[in-house]
């Protein structure tokens, strides 16, 4: 992104949008379908349908910043719709990764283990 920008949260969009819209209608959806404001410090990242696009909204100091990239032969992974969840938290690591290719959903890490005690 923008060097100098600090990007607190980044929210994937689960459903995927219309690629016409650009920084106006992106920034919409974010206020009126998200209910998020797209003027803090979050990174709103949208997927096309079929999954081979990437667009990414944020605001930095006094305007919209719009970030796109375009996958020439695969798709990239996306997390499965749950009943009333519109976005998913990533951090910007995960971010990293998910332009890289990985699929963060199907893959998951060791289960955390609590104990009470050692003997």
């Amino acid at each position: 992104m923008h060097p100098g920008s600090r990007l607190g949260s980044v929210y994937l969009c689960r459903e995927p949008v219309d690629f016409r819209k650009s920084i106006g209608g992106l920034s919409a959806l974010v206020e009126q379908d998200l209910g998020m404001s797209p003027f803090g410090d979050a990174l709103f990242v949208f997927v096309n349908r079929q999954r081979d696009k990437i667009k990414a909204l944020y605001w930095h100091r006094n305007g919209f910043c719009l970030w796109y990239k375009r996958l020439e032969r695969q798709r990239f992974a996306w997390p499965a719709l749950a009943p009333g969840q519109r976005t998913c938290t990533l951090n910007l690591q995960e971010l990293e990764w998910l332009l890289e290719g990985f699929d963060l959903w199907s893959h998951q890490p060791h289960k955390t283990l609590h104990y009470e005690a050692v003997t």
